[in-house]
């Protein structure tokens, strides 16, 4: 039990920024296992697109390109905010070589024509 984190390829368009369904065909892209500080800056994110759903669990967020790169930004100067949660562990840095290589790949589907986006489940 605890915090799984993902993203997703789609080869169609995204019918929104966030809170859309997943749809049969949608590749796993990656996986994160307890990195509750990402999540925070995906829930940051999702909100900031309109997200509303008050609990930020199980819920879709679309990821471009101009994301990515504020992502990278922040990951490098290590702005990741601190997020806790009961089932969340602790992120402790060691996952930022995992977290640009997510990047790396995001930006390859993209440039391939592929949406990417994230979710959790926890």
């Amino acid at each position: 039990m605890g915090l799984d984190m993902y993203a997703l390829t789609r080869a169609s368009k995204l019918p929104a920024e966030v809170d859309f369904a997943e749809k049969p065909g949608d590749a796993k892209l990656h996986h994160w296992r307890k990195h509750p500080n990402l999540h925070g800056w995906m829930e940051s994110l999702y909100r900031t697109k309109g997200g509303a759903e008050p609990v930020f669990n199980c819920v879709n967020l679309a990821l471009s390109a101009d994301d990515l790169d504020q992502l990278e930004a922040d990951i490098r100067s290590r702005c990741l905010p601190k997020t806790a949660g009961f089932f969340f562990g602790e992120s402790d840095g060691t996952e930022n070589a995992g977290d640009l290589d997510f990047i790396a790949k995001a930006r390859d589907a993209i440039a391939a024509g592929l949406f990417v986006y994230y979710t959790s489940w926890w």
